[in-house]
């Protein structure tokens, strides 16, 4: 995937033209305003980026830090499997929606707090916690945390983690941490 401004030692015109002259004879496909990528044809039909690559890749280009919210934070952690057509991430860039296809990537500016917590799959595991709702955590969703908790520990960074989480998830985290150390102790 590249962008317009990828290619900085020429006129961003001139780079707009020629990108819009390869996607019209098809060597590139236009997958959004000033968003391109070389195409990978199979049997099925062209094969696209998924649409947190494609998030990815713009934040990187905005030098912006991104965060998946709602089911898309819920499925890549397998909290969920709904896949959702139209993500929504929070951003320390410009809040905008890009439209790649039948997909819309929509970035909701976030305050600072959201990108605060260091660990990697916490930071999902918060924005996950918070689409579930404080009121709506079953058994299932305890298990599957914990199980997440006991395969990506991030013992460097939990401590830190803890104080700048919203209390409720704190809280859940601590009772789900001391039940997993309590089971390790009777063993």
């Amino acid at each position: 995937m590249f962008f317009n401004n990828c290619f900085p030692e020429y006129d961003d015109e001139y780079v707009g033209k020629v990108l819009s002259d390869f996607a019209r004879q098809k060597i590139i496909y236009r997958l959004s305003r000033g968003i391109y990528l070389k195409t990978v044809k199979t049997r099925f039909g062209i094969v696209y980026p998924t649409t947190t690559a494609i998030a990815k890749a713009i934040a990187e280009r905005d030098n912006a830090e991104i965060l998946p919210t709602g089911s898309t934070a819920l499925n890549m952690l397998g909290l969920s499997t709904q896949i959702t057509m139209n993500p929504v991430f929070i951003t320390s860039g410009s809040a905008r929606k890009v439209k790649c296809g039948n997909k819309t990537i929509t970035f909701k500016r976030g305050v600072p707090k959201n990108f605060a917590i260091k660990g990697e799959k916490t930071r999902l595991l918060v924005q996950a916690m918070k689409a579930i709702g404080e009121n709506n955590i079953t058994g299932d969703d305890i298990r599957g945390i914990s199980v997440i908790l006991n395969k990506f520990p991030e013992k460097e960074t939990m401590a830190h983690d803890l104080t700048v989480m919203p209390s409720w998830i704190k809280k859940v985290i601590l009772n789900i941490t001391k039940s997993n150390n309590e089971q390790l102790a009777e063993t």
